[in-house]
This record gives C-alpha cells, structure tokens and sequence, in this order.
C-alpha cells in the first residue's frame, strides 16, 4: 500500500529529509521552513505548537521526485499515463453502479481498521498562516470528495481550505467539476455531503489534481499512475470513498451559505482576491491509526506548481503532437507561475510548424498566456537556450503572433476577469537557412 509516511520514512533513510526539531508557531514560521527545504531540494519534517500531528512538506521537491513516485524515467513516459487516466471518461461512461466502481479501480477496506476520532477540536488542526496578509489559516493539501448528483460516481478535488474558527472552513472552488456538484445541489436547496482527505501519498494528490471528463472518479487514476489499484475506505456518515492511508479524514458538508475567502497567496506568488466562497461545516474529524503526517504545501512553491503544471503540460504536448509530427520537451516555466508561461520544442519539418504549435497549445491549456516554441536542440527548461534561441532565430514580423482579448486566468493580475492578450513567439530556425543556425560542438564530448 502506499503512504505518506513511507515516503518520508525513505526520504530519512536517503538523506532527502530535513527535521526542524523546535515546535513551530501556526503562523509564518513553517513558511520559513519549507522555503528553505525547497532551496535545498530536500522535504521538511515539522510540528506545530497546535497540533498533535506532524508535519511533512515539499514532499515533491522536484520534477524528478514525481517521476520517481511514478516509475518513469521522461517526460513523454509520465504524460502518457497522465493521459491516460485523463482519457478514462470513455470507459466510464459505461459503469452504472458505485460498486462496479469500487470493484474496478480500488481494493475496499474498513473505515475503522485505519481511522479513529480526532480528540482535538478543528482549531487545533495543523493549518497555517503563510504570509503577512493571509485571509485567515489554511490547508494546502485537501482533497474533497463529493458525490455527483446527476450520474452515478464521484469528483475528488484538490481545494485550498480557509479555517473558520469553530465552524469550518471556506472552500476555494473554480468553475469546474465541484463547482457543478455544489451548484446542482444548491438548486434543490440541498447541502453538499463531502469528506476531505489530508496527507495522502503523492500519486493520491496528483490524480486528484487531473482533470478527465465530469462523472469519472479522479481517484480511480490512481491505478494508472502507480500500476496498483488504491486502497480506499467509505466514511461512517456519508459513505464516502477516501483513500485508506491518510493522516486526517473530515466529514462535512458544503453548506447554502457563503463567507469571504483570501487572500491567498497563488501560484505566481501574488495575494488572489478576496471573494464570497461556499462555506464547509465540519460533522467528524478521524486521524490515522498509524500516525502519518499531515500534508502541508507552500503557496506558489514547487509542489503546488508542479501538481498543477504537470497535467497541463501532458495536454499541451497531446494538442501540439496532433499537428506536429515530434515534440521533443514541454516546459510550463516557473517565472510564469507553472501556468501561464509554456516553452516547447519541436522538430520542426516545414515552415509555419512553430505557429501551428503555438495555437495548438492554447488550444491544449487555455490559460496559456505566452507560448515560445524553439527548435529540439534548445532545453526549454534552460531559459538562457531559450533567450538565445531569441536573440538569434526571432523575428517579430514572422515569427509574432497576438491573440486580442481571449480567455485566461484571473491569476493573473493584468488580466480583466481572466480576459487576456495572448502572445505566441515562433524562436525556431527557417529551415531554408538552416546551416546559418547549427549551434557549435565537440565531437564525442559532453562539454
């Protein structure tokens, strides 16, 4: 099976792991912990003065931590099984039973050989408050698991949560699948039963972050992503399935009743907006029989980007490998956010290849704000190779494309309501002039 506490089990054994041995305040000082654990490419182990539970963050501190959780050895390995699960919505389409679910995807298990009551109260929850300007102390890491009204199945999600002292929490929820659920239900002035899961294994949290088609269990990704089948237990209340290895399960409702939500620190490291956001009441709190740790992810550090981005970039390299016959590497960029900004490098077989990528990979990712698109012998993970690839491959009267007015993200700040100006740069070499571009090399020598 697989658990949190096993990865920072092996993370101590492989000296991945750095121990803050002094209880930290909820407030600001874990933020300081985790930026420094993500500078020294390591995961951070924590408590909180608070809290009975510890603490594990930056948990995937780099691209290659992913890759390793998921058993592949590139990026083409790790998009086509991101792929796959996100094309699972064809065969789910014919499942007509909670059960035939279940019996699919998971192995089931007895809530109680995994979970016991919480005997603290919500307050006394690991949530942090990051930044100076923090709406209020949040959880990072929720997953939220709801039925779906409508068909037969389930949506599980990874929310920001905002702790409403004695009641609850705010919930974050974009228009998308959750959005929908709570959206049916409140039509029929009915609450939203949920139950959310904290401190699951990294593969739990990044199916939870992909996005296949509404009605299919995210979780059920699971199965793809790791090559065995999840272990998931139903809550007592609301029968809910949740992953049996997690460090804390709430049992709650999403209510009728909206509060103020943020700010928020978001992936581009700026405050998102204060908004009026579903308010969760909390019925039950259960913690792990085998203390594993609570789950806390940096605001706009590399975890957050990376369980973000990764998805994304399998779907820009999907849309672009349509009309491209090789995309060599997709990179979201980490001054971008891992969301707005894409570098992709292609082989590029005739001219106007570089544009039909360009509009390709808005097409892919629709928050795409700026595409460069550089030839296969440029890392897009370097931006010194892409600037170069700029200097000397781009010219603004052929290679510049502007798209007016088109749909975005409302992270960013520039944006109105999320409608922006989007640009694409096509960096690769005409190919007529090809010997004028090859770049200087040592035969037989890495230099």
């Amino acid at each position: 099976m697989f658990s949190l506490k096993d990865v920072v089990e092996e993370y101590a054994l492989k000296g991945k792991l750095v121990t803050v041995k002094r209880h930290l305040s909820v407030e600001f000082e874990p933020t300081v912990e985790l930026i420094r654990a993500e500078r020294l490419g390591k995961a951070v182990f924590f408590n909180v003065a608070s809290a009975s539970m510890g603490c594990v963050g930056n948990i995937i501190f780099g691209r290659g931590a992913l890759y390793d959780f998921m058993g592949v050895k590139c990026d083409e390995e790790a998009y086509l099984k991101i792929l796959k699960v996100l094309s699972a919505g064809v065969v789910r389409a014919s499942l007509s039973s909670e059960d035939e679910i279940f019996r699919r995807s998971f192995t089931v298990k007895e809530f109680s050989n995994f979970y016991k009551p919480y005997m603290g109260g919500l307050d006394e929850l690991p949530a942090i408050k990051f930044y100076e300007l923090d709406g209020g102390r949040y959880v990072t890491s929720s997953i939220v698991v709801a039925r779906t009204p409508d068909v037969v199945g389930f949506n599980a999600s990874v929310h920001r949560l905002m702790l409403v002292p004695g009641v609850g929490f705010a919930i974050r929820v974009v228009p998308r699948h959750l959005y929908r659920v709570i959206t049916l239900n409140r039509k029929a002035r009915k609450p939203t039963p949920i139950a959310i899961a904290i401190g699951v294994h990294p593969l739990v949290l990044l199916a939870a972050s992909t996005s296949p088609a509404y009605g299919v269990f995210e979780l059920e990704g699971f199965k793809e992503l790791s090559g065995s089948p999840l272990c998931i237990s139903l809550t007592p209340k609301y029968a809910i399935p949740v992953p049996s290895l997690s460090s804390v399960i709430i049992e709650g409702a999403v209510t009728l009743k909206d509060v103020d939500e943020g700010p928020f620190v978001d992936l581009l490291g700026l405050y998102d907006a204060v908004r009026s956001q579903p308010l969760i009441k909390v019925e039950a709190i259960y913690v792990s029989n085998d203390d594993i740790p609570f789950h806390v992810i940096l605001p706009g550090g590399i975890e957050h980007r990376l369980l973000m981005g990764i998805p994304r970039e399998a779907l820009i390299w999907r849309t672009v490998s349509e009309v491209i016959p090789r995309v060599a590497k997709v990179r979201l960029t980490d001054g971008g956010g891992g969301w707005l900004h894409a570098v992709i490098a292609i082989d590029k077989q005739s001219e106007g290849d570089g544009k039909s990528a360009i509009m390709a990979a808005f097409a892919g990712h629709p928050s795409l704000k700026h595409v460069v698109v550089v030839d296969s012998d440029i890392d897009p993970g370097n931006p010194i190779e892409v600037e170069w690839a700029l200097a000397t491959r781009f010219q603004a009267g052929r290679g510049l494309v502007v798209v007016r007015h088109a749909r975005g993200s409302t992270l960013d700040p520039s944006s109105f309501n999320g409608v922006t100006d989007k640009v694409g740069i096509d960096a690769t070499a005409p190919i007529r002039d090809r010997s004028k571009y090859v770049r200087p090399r040592v035969p037989g020598k890495e230099v």
